[in-house]
């Protein structure tokens, strides 16, 4: 293809501030990829009220926007050289900074789920197809990510013919299927009709597979756009299965029957996420890193945590285990999962490593009732450091620090925290599952586990921590082995744009 897509996403890692998720890292790692194969990304997020601001940004553009029976003026800037060879653009609305305090999702179900996310991302659909309309060069590709991207292929059914929106290829990629941006499809303020009633859009294009009355941004994604992709060939062939939660298998998560038409049809496809493998930076040291804990005063924001760091600060366990990511129920449940003798399974964990002399360092955030659940067992144990929070000047030197990698996931569509730490050598402990099972080789660069229910996965997630600590202490040479094939592993974004290019953008589908 010539050109480049546009890049049409939620968060953008490469802009301060625009990271929560995985999805950042790809978006912010895979357009740069795509330039060194020739192309031009284009990405675009919203503004979220302040990424106008930012010092390289240039107005681009002024749309208009129907949107709420109305018609809205949006702003378009560009973040001018924030990456090379890519155009980094943001939307700037009022109904895109829906309460004005930056904050890129809003956790609020007073009216259901995604009360106010489907709206601002509603817009945000909206504004693209917006600009489409009046762009001089169209691209020959827009390239969706998750359900925030999921309505611009039904403007696309009712597009006038020969415009630029009804000949450009759409492709989505599905970064997780448990998030689907589910809302009314009429009688709400929050509903697909409310935004959207003069399109004259099809609502069965539109409609949830499960509640019949709603409009399922993924699933209009998923029915209409020309090709799809997982970020990992395994979580392709998990979402093909029917759901079986007494398992602890989300599957397709209801959408099963539209991903195997799509899979029938040839328009699904698995690629693997990348890593990028920068030069090796100057080598950390744990009284710099906890000295850096202690200046962001509120990651210890939990009773006993600023004690907690002086412990650590006196006396280090021997073996530390590591773990970071979202602190939400895919990537917590594990730990939390009550097993026999102990009230979690981290519980069991922490009471297995102190006896090896280990200890574990969580950094992460994210539901606020799993986070308490993770300061009640921060104040059962002192070998484990819980930091309430995120922090990239932490994250990087912790993950070059720590001795294992524990990733709690139930689940994992990729994950990008394995891949951080095999790049550092550090051996990963997670669940048989998605990208984990396509990036960790169980006895070679992790520990692998399973389990027939939540029940014995956490059970199962226990014992292997213990057996990886207990090979940690009586055969250090066998682990020292495992570091370095594991910090030999690559899963570069060359491999990984390539596929892109071949396999969804020039396809002929």
């Amino acid at each position: 293809m010539s050109g480049g897509p546009w890049m049409v996403a939620a968060e953008n890692g490469a802009i301060p501030g625009g990271k929560v998720g995985g999805v950042a890292d790809v978006i912010r790692e895979l357009p740069p990829a795509l330039a060194r194969l020739g192309l031009r990304p284009r990405v675009i997020t919203p503004g979220y009220g302040r990424f106008h601001a930012h010092p390289s940004a240039r107005h681009h553009a002024t749309l208009e926007v129907p949107f709420a029976g109305t018609t809205e003026t949006a702003e378009v800037y560009r973040l001018v050289d924030l990456v090379p060879s890519v155009d980094t653009f943001v939307i700037d609305h009022p109904r895109l900074a829906p309460r004005d305090d930056g904050r890129i999702y809003h956790d609020d179900e007073r009216e259901g789920p995604y009360e106010t996310d489907a709206a601002k991302f509603a817009f945000f659909n909206a504004a693209v197809a917006a600009w489409l309309d009046v762009t001089r060069e169209p691209p020959a590709v827009v390239h969706l990510h998750d359900w925030h991207a999921g309505l611009l292929p039904a403007f696309r059914s009712v597009a006038p013919e020969g415009s630029a929106l009804a000949s450009t290829r759409l492709v989505f990629t599905i970064h997780n299927l448990a998030y689907q941006g589910v809302r009314p499809l009429a009688n709400h303020e929050s509903s697909f009709d409310a935004w959207f009633y003069e399109r004259g859009i099809d609502h069965e294009l539109l409609r949830d597979p499960v509640y019949d009355d709603c409009v399922n941004f993924m699933a209009t994604a998923i029915r209409l756009c020309d090709g799809l992709n997982t970020v990992s060939p395994s979580y392709a062939a998990e979402i093909l299965r029917t759901p079986d939660p007494a398992a602890g298998f989300g599957g397709g998560e209801g959408l099963q029957d539209l991903l195997r038409e799509a899979d029938d049809t040839g328009r699904l496809h698995g690629i693997l996420n990348g890593c990028d493998y920068p030069a090796p930076q100057p080598a950390a040291n744990w009284d710099d890193v906890l000295e850096t804990v202690a200046e962001q005063g509120s990651l210890l924001d939990w009773p006993g945590g600023a004690a907690r760091l002086r412990v650590w600060q006196r006396s280090r366990p021997e073996t530390v285990m590591l773990s970071i990511g979202r602190v939400v129920r895919q990537k917590s449940a594990l730990f939390l999962a009550p097993v026999p003798g102990h009230p979690t399974a981290l519980d069991a964990i922490l009471a297995g490593a102190a006896r090896r002399g280990a200890g574990l360092v969580t950094l992460g955030n994210g539901e606020p009732a799993l986070e308490e659940g993770l300061v009640a067992v921060a104040g059962r144990h002192d070998n484990f450091l819980f930091l309430r929070g995120f922090a990239e000047a932490l994250s990087d030197p912790l993950y070059t620090l720590a001795d294992l990698f524990l990733m709690p996931s139930s689940f994992e569509p990729c994950g990008i925290s394995q891949l951080l730490a095999l790049r550092a050598g550090q051996p990963v402990v997670a669940h048989a599952v998605g990208g984990l099972r396509d990036t960790i080789e169980d006895g070679v660069t992790g520990f692998l586990f399973d389990g027939d229910s939540p029940g014995a996965q956490a059970a199962q997630f226990v014992a292997t921590v213990d057996d990886a600590l207990a090979l940690i202490g009586e055969r250090p040479a066998d682990f020292a082995g495992m570091r370095r094939q594991a910090a030999s592993r690559r899963f570069d974004w060359a491999r990984s744009a390539r596929s892109y290019i071949d396999r969804l953008y020039d396809a002929d589908v």
